[in-house]
């Protein structure tokens, strides 16, 4: 973070200094909402959430070194204290931003991938300079500022995930941290009941573009139409990247290696690199391609985006992890998050990675779905039915679509994911493959820990 006395954080965000709060003090960061994680030369922002209210931890937190605590009310602690706490933290992130002429944002959003391009953007722009990016999926009104405030004076790129739980969220988003380069995957089917139709969800998605100026550039995926739609709502140049022989930055000669790795001849309008990826799946392509579209933009040369991408690992927990175990079982953890896209790419790569291997899964009814939810549920059960699985486990609420679709399949339904551990070990044998994949309300990561012993890694 850059350092700021309190009183210039109090301008900043029109709040009042209370509790004999310094105004000289400096804080030098982090900005964080985890008591526990303050330190000396911190800012403890209390959020008032759900299950835990931040204020009732101001104290913990200044005791641990934070010089102050960001509120709504007074505290117990040094603390400025302001209308809104998370409109004071998008301010301050705001001036953070402006405070950094040097640094180039660079934003990713889309239904599926974010995460994964964002993990490998920054691993590209790291090569050219310092990188902020979020830890896992910090992509919030919460975990975005949270990202910014992490800028200093150093920072060249910050590279941001921008989610959308409802229209106008990325507009707000992309007005904390002004986007130079906007980057985006696809429009897909995640949180439909949200937003009404996959129309709806374009429309948020395209709201990242909308914020680029005249001088900066659209990364879009030439291969899905609702994005490629969106070449009209910017004034932005475009760049297009994807399988499609018109796409800029594309890929060509792709096959696919007995673990579910691809192999592809990175294409662009400077010259072509091979690429052999280390992450698993098809659907990986788009997630390298957006990168490396982004990254060329940024004169990154060709061979130098190829090999780095080639070096890749999956960087965020959850996502796609490949594990064997002594015993030779494969464990394939997925469990981060799901959706009806997601689920038809899990269950490709099973398929590839689990040829003539026993195949089991252990899956989750889909949530935030709407009218469409039995449905697009009964599509995953069809999925895991044409899998070839020797045994499938629906975990938690609502299973029933799920289980009508898998009609004719070995599959039943338990309640917790302690269970589907419990019944899945006791079938393992030498060879088999598992895949473990579902909504994050599900706690389905919780299965994969079992089966490698405590560590879902």
């Amino acid at each position: 973070m850059i350092p700021l006395p309190l009183a210039r954080i109090a301008e900043i965000t029109s709040g009042a200094l209370a509790g004999m709060a310094d105004p000289r003090a400096v804080v030098r960061g982090p900005v964080l909402i985890d008591s526990r994680a303050a330190e000396p030369g911190s800012l403890f922002v209390a959020i008032r959430g759900e299950r835990a209210d931040g204020h009732d931890f101001a104290a913990q937190a200044c005791q641990a070194g934070a010089v102050a605590v960001l509120a709504s009310r007074p505290v117990e602690a040094p603390c400025l204290i302001v209308g809104d706490v998370l409109t004071a933290l998008a301010e301050l992130a705001t001036a953070t931003v402006a405070a950094l002429p040097r640094a180039t944002v660079v934003g990713v959003t889309g239904s599926a991938g974010k995460t994964t391009t964002k993990d490998l953007l920054a691993r590209l722009t790291s090569l050219v300079g310092p990188t902020v990016a979020p830890v896992g999926s910090y992509n919030n009104e919460i975990g975005h500022p949270l990202t910014v405030l992490r800028a200093d004076e150093d920072t060249r790129f910050l590279v941001l995930e921008l989610s959308a739980r409802s229209e106008g969220h990325i507009a707000d988003l992309a007005r904390i941290a002004p986007p130079k380069i906007g980057v985006v995957l696809n429009v897909g089917t995640a949180h439909l009941g949200v937003f009404g139709g996959r129309e709806q969800i374009a429309k948020a998605k395209g709201e990242l573009v909308e914020a680029l100026p005249a001088d900066g550039v659209a990364v879009l995926n030439a291969d899905d139409p609702l994005v490629r739609a969106m070449a009209d709502r910017t004034q932005a140049r475009v760049s297009w990247f994807g399988r499609s022989p018109t796409a800029g930055v594309r890929a060509e000669n792709e096959t696919m290696d007995e673990r579910g790795r691809a192999s592809f001849t990175l294409a662009t309008p400077s010259g072509s690199a091979d690429v052999r990826l280390r992450l698993y799946g098809a659907h990986a392509v788009e997630n390298v391609l957006a990168a490396a579209a982004a990254a060329y933009e940024l004169g990154l040369p060709v061979a130098t985006i190829a090999e780095e991408l080639s070096r890749a690992e999956p960087r965020s927990r959850w996502r796609m992890e490949v594990t064997d175990r002594p015993d030779g079982v494969t464990v394939v953890n997925d469990a981060y998050n799901a959706n009806p896209d997601s689920m038809r790419a899990a269950f490709q790569t099973l398929g590839v990675l689990g040829a003539e291997r026993r195949r089991f899964a252990v899956i989750a009814s889909l949530r935030e779905l709407g009218d469409e939810s039995d449905s697009l549920n009964e599509g995953v059960g069809r999925l895991a039915a044409e899998a070839g699985l020797t045994g499938l486990w629906v975990v938690g609420e609502n299973p029933w679509p799920v289980l009508a679709g898998a009609k004719g399949a070995p599959a039943v339904h338990v309640p917790d994911p302690a269970e589907a551990a419990a019944e899945l070990a006791a079938q393992l044998r030498p060879g088999d493959v598992v895949l473990v994949k579902g909504p994050r309300a599900a706690g389905l990561e919780r299965v994969a820990e079992a089966l490698l012993g405590g560590d879902a890694r």
